[in-house]
């Protein structure tokens, strides 16, 4: 049994029967034959069907968002803004989908894109709509079938998509929730009907799905952890910079593995934007996330809060010094207050993890070799974001910062149509976009 918890208040709200092994095998079987049906569909019945879902996102959203907003305590208002999104990318899809699946001519013959089953999705919490999305939308313009394994707190969420499709008119199949626990994970990526898996998720649960893959031959897209940096030039318009690392840092109270997490700030203008980005996060108020002037809600649980204080602890022992913040606020519910921390050993294994909360580590880099050696200095490669009005500098931030994904004096954000994902322990594939279309495709080469 699964029972959701909001991270608001403590208090239980639905509970939802995890799947027994016999009704877990009927959906199974049931995505194995849908896609005999579905593979063989046209482009338009796709892209109507993502249109429709598409509607029905938009019909529902209200809905939908305090959904998510109860069970894992994002604002209402970022809620609002991801059922809206995951709208836009069931559009893009189709719309713009079978551009993507046209055939490549070569010499001697063509190059041609087929589906190839049913696939499987292991989704957290903090996006809970969109990641989803992020795999549901090509998966249906591909031919295939999809299969969600959701996170426990959010199995509210994950009844409400697979109705959201229903509704939408998808054939019996098309997209099931399967309510199970992860131990129940590898013999699914085992299973002969299931020809792939995707997971996004923990550095943990990303060596567990990759083994299991492995193991049984099978494709897997992995998007994990990431410490993204962002690096500010002298060039950088500051004010600007300090106020989009506030939001890139407290976005989704932290909680995001393309949060900005590590400001590396060039000497020359580190005082400067301490000063500006120190009274941006002072200023956040963390409320109740129903409340439309609430700029931050609380952790998604919790356990999730005490890891994060746990590791600013660490931190401070090793030398780290928090400026403000980063404390439990007190009363009901995970909220902990905006905080900064200095002075972070940089070789020590703490400033190596991912801060998932909204705490921000602040470094000085004395040139461009060092913010990029800084930048580059952990085993996560997903995204970063480069401040600078100098070109020669953008070129080599693009060149040498060694992650999946850079935006230039911008916050990183994930597009329907830009490809997403990371190098190193960030995972690998791609998802979004044209790529992420393609992952799980067979192109198959058709001679003469």
């Amino acid at each position: 049994m699964f029972t959701s918890i909001d991270p608001a208040t403590g208090t239980p709200g639905a509970s939802f029967a995890e799947l027994t092994a016999a009704e877990l095998e009927t959906k199974i079987q049931r995505a194995h034959d849908a896609y005999r049906s579905w593979r063989i569909t046209d482009y338009a019945t796709r892209t109507d069907l993502l249109e429709r879902i598409a509607e029905q996102f938009d019909a529902n959203a209200h809905r939908l968002a305090e959904i998510a907003t109860r069970e894992m305590g994002k604002t209402l208002k970022s809620a609002l803004a991801e059922v809206e999104k995951c709208a836009a990318g069931f559009r893009h899809y189709a719309q713009e989908g079978p551009a993507m699946l046209a055939p490549r001519a070569f010499p001697g013959g063509t190059a041609t894109w087929h589906p190839m089953g049913p696939v499987l999705a292991v989704m957290p919490w903090n996006f809970p709509y969109w990641q989803v999305v992020r795999f549901l939308a090509p998966t249906i313009l591909a031919g295939n079938v999809g299969l969600l394994k959701h996170a426990s707190n959010v199995q509210g969420v994950a009844a409400a998509i697979e109705e959201i499709v229903i509704a939408a008119g998808a054939p019996a199949g098309l997209f099931q929730n399967l309510p199970i626990k992860s131990d129940k994970v590898a013999a699914l990526i085992a299973d002969d009907r299931i020809v792939a898996v995707t997971l996004t998720g923990s550095e943990g649960a990303g060596m567990q799905v990759a083994e299991a893959a492995g193991r049984a031959l099978k494709k897997v897209v992995l998007e994990l952890g990431g410490s993204d940096p962002f690096i500010v030039m002298p060039s950088a318009d500051l004010d600007l910079a300090a106020k989009t690392a506030v939001t890139a840092r407290i976005q989704n109270t932290g909680q995001s593995c393309i949060c900005a997490k590590r400001m590396i700030v060039h000497a020359d203008v580190y005082d400067a934007f301490l000063e500006k980005f120190a009274a941006g996060m002072q200023a956040v108020v963390a409320g109740d996330p129903m409340e439309s002037a609430t700029d931050m809600g609380p952790l998604s649980s919790e356990a999730q809060r005490q890891t994060v204080l746990d590791q600013i602890a660490m931190i401070e022992a090793q030398g780290g010094k928090l400026l403000f913040g980063g404390e439990a606020l007190p009363g009901k519910g995970a909220f902990m207050s905006a905080g900064i921390l200095v002075d972070v050993p940089t070789d020590h294994a703490v400033a190596q993890e991912e801060l998932f909360g909204p705490v921000a580590m602040l470094f000085k880099a004395d040139d461009i070799d060092a913010a990029i050696t800084l930048a580059n200095a952990v085993p996560f490669g997903l995204g970063s974001s480069i401040w600078t009005n100098d070109a020669d500098e953008r070129a080599r931030f693009e060149r040498d910062i060694e992650a999946g994904m850079i935006a230039v004096n911008a916050m990183l954000a994930s597009l329907p149509h830009a490809p997403f994902g990371g190098i190193k322990r960030s995972g690998h594939g791609r998802e979004l976009g044209p790529y992420g279309l393609h992952e799980f495709m067979n192109l198959k080469t058709v001679l003469g």
